[in-house]
């Protein structure tokens, strides 16, 4: 069944099967900022894969201890510094990363316990979110960044080119890249940082 068939019948998110697609069957995950745990339902349920999620907020804790997801509440950098080096085949960080307090802290540690890290972010230098700054004059909101300035949890907002950069820094290889306008479309790799509100990497350290 294609990616997109089954999109159809399950009404399953295109970031979350595009996630999915980039773990091997069987792998053994962590998912930091785990949410509900539906992406951890899935690669269980898809791709055979063991799970554990971190997450801090307690009703999201609770929905995943009713899908019998296995979670650690608490704040994701004190919930990893309790693992093992390589405990994990793959650490994904799915639309928090701008969330964390330390972003290249958070990105070290998810390739200290896991072979790999898959992170996916809202691009802060997509052609809409600048247009409404330009135009406005105020902070952009969107379908990824719903929240006032004054209420918003994301403190470290980046863009495609900021992410590439942050990675060349701290000597991570780009494995592979996939680029979105939420919340179904996929598009080529031509000016991600313009055309893309969704930013999709596989990173892992050089060898």
């Amino acid at each position: 069944m294609s990616l997109r068939t089954k999109r159809e019948a399950t009404k399953r998110r295109l970031d979350y099967e595009l996630i999915e697609a980039m773990v091997s069957q069987g792998s053994r995950v962590l998912d930091l900022g785990c949410g509900d745990g539906q992406l951890l339902t899935e690669l269980a349920q898809y791709k055979r894969c063991p799970g554990r999620g971190i997450e801090i907020n307690g009703e999201a804790v609770l929905a995943c201890i009713q899908r019998g997801v296995a979670v650690y509440h608490g704040d994701m950098l004190e919930g990893m510094s309790f693992l093992r080096d390589r405990s994990f085949d793959v650490v994904i960080l799915s639309q928090t990363l701008q969330q964390t307090s330390d972003p290249p802290q958070v990105i070290q540690e998810m390739l200290r316990v896991g072979d790999t890290a898959i992170i996916s972010f809202p691009n802060f230098g997509y052609w809409k979110v600048r247009l409404q700054l330009l135009f406005t004059g105020r902070m952009p909101r969107s379908s990824l960044l719903p929240y006032t300035w004054y209420e918003t949890p994301n403190v470290h907002l980046c863009t495609v080119t900021d992410f590439r950069r942050l990675c060349g820094e701290l000597g991570l290889e780009r494995v592979r890249e996939i680029f979105l306008v939420p919340p179904s479309r996929l598009i080529s790799a031509t000016l991600p940082n313009w055309r893309a509100g969704l930013a999709i990497f596989q990173i892992r350290r050089r060898s």
